[in-house]
């Protein structure tokens, strides 16, 4: 088990706590007045921030968000982020406009127990993504305890991540989780150590390719494995069925045969599909079998019969794991098969059941659905979920304290 922040004292400490601020931003143009547009990743961080701020602490917080080039991408700043945290926690948030470097050095000597920083977008660092030994060392001065609570980058191993737990636990210091990361922790965990039975895995999404290994690691851990979404279309393929105009990926038919030879009682495929001619939210929709796909149609989404398949599959599971939407969920009539597995698992949950969806296109589609609080655990991490369930050792959580 890692430690977390309820097992140390910060009264008065600085704390480097490494959020996933990673939220999306009302416009791109840097030129624009940008706000945030959706807050739920900001939300889910306040469990931690608010214990610490009992203990009052020095607290400074760093993020990345999304994918800047170099620090002359200031669409991509973290200072409407200090804006919202400071509305939602109703106190003053001070950004910082630089990640490390004589300016945060100077603005965090005049720091009293009580202030909250946030630091600019990790990644403006070009040591960030490298885990570059300097960047984490300067990070960690900061520090008396590093705390984690962004689950959603805990599968890489870059210098806010993993790097600086290490620089601050060579300095003496407390390297911790937070709540979210340990809520994730304890509910995908559950799903690779101990599973209640029987357990169902939903798997969904565009690529086969993405999923293999995580696949071949269900197989040996959960009953049954229902196989939706685009992927499907490769595994309808390696039995042989015409796939017309549909995403198959031709590169991964031979790994679809071998999984339908190893585990053919396991996996729980489509017996038919919606099919239209074009990938538009309004392209006439047809429902056909599997093996009746047209040479010039596509599939965008599972049938009426294998919903009830897929149904009969969940009834009376223990435990489902969901990862990858069931269609183009993002085209409304092309959403019915992913709105009725989100419905299926939410039914399920008020049964007793433990529903958890893998973050990602799938909490996306619940949230869609407006089902995310009937859900037992909506993970915040898409990849490191994924990696979790595969088995491996995510760098950023490896790093924290036992």
């Amino acid at each position: 088990m890692k430690k977390t922040v309820r097992e140390i004292d910060v009264t008065g400490k600085r704390v480097l706590m490494r959020a996933d601020f990673n939220v999306p931003l009302s416009s791109k143009d840097p030129a624009d007045t940008i706000t945030v547009t959706d807050d739920s990743r900001i939300r889910a961080a306040l469990p931690t921030i608010e214990y610490m701020l009992a203990q009052n602490p020095i607290l400074i917080l760093c993020s990345h968000v999304g994918r800047p080039k170099t620090a002359a991408d200031i669409q991509f700043s973290t200072a409407p982020i200090a804006q919202r945290l400071s509305e939602l926690l109703g106190r003053a948030v001070t950004h910082i406009g630089e990640v490390v470097g004589e300016s945060v050095t100077a603005v965090l000597a005049d720091a009293k127990p009580g202030d909250i920083y946030v630091l600019e977008n990790t990644r403006f660092e070009s040591g960030e993504k490298k885990n570059d030994p300097e960047l984490s060392a300067a990070l960690a001065a900061f520090a008396d305890v590093y705390v984690n609570d962004a689950f959603g980058t805990a599968h890489r191993a870059h210098a806010s991540t993993e790097g600086v737990a290490q620089a601050v636990r060579a300095k003496g210091g407390d390297a911790v989780a937070g709540f979210l990361i340990g809520r994730e922790l304890e509910a995908l965990g559950l799903a690779v150590t101990n599973p209640p039975r029987p357990y169902v895995a939903i798997m969904g999404g565009a690529k086969i390719s993405d999923k293999i290994k995580l696949i071949d690691n269900l197989i040996e851990k959960a009953d049954k494995i229902i196989i939706g979404g685009g992927m499907a279309n490769t595994f309808i393929r390696a039995m042989g069925h015409e796939t017309g105009t549909s995403l198959v990926e031709e590169e991964a038919i031979a790994e679809a045969k071998r999984l339908l030879d190893v585990a053919p009682d396991q996996l729980i495929l489509p017996v038919d599909v919606v099919v239209a001619p074009a990938f538009s939210a309004d392209a006439p929709a047809t429902n056909v079998a599997i093996d009746a796909i047209p040479a010039d149609q596509m599939a965008l989404d599972i049938g009426a019969a294998t919903i009830e398949k897929f149904k009969e599959t969940l009834d009376g599971a223990q435990l489902i794991v969901w990862n990858g939407p069931m269609g183009v969920f993002e085209f409304d009539q092309f959403a019915v098969g992913t709105d009725a597995v989100a419905q299926l698992l939410a039914d399920a949950a008020e049964e007793g059941a433990l529903s958890m969806i893998g973050g990602g296109d799938s909490a996306a589609a619940v949230r869609k659905a407006g089902l995310t609080a009937k859900m037992t655990h909506v993970s915040t991490g898409g990849g490191a979920s994924l990696e979790l369930l595969e088995g491996k050792t995510l760098p950023g959580i490896a790093a924290l304290d036992e």
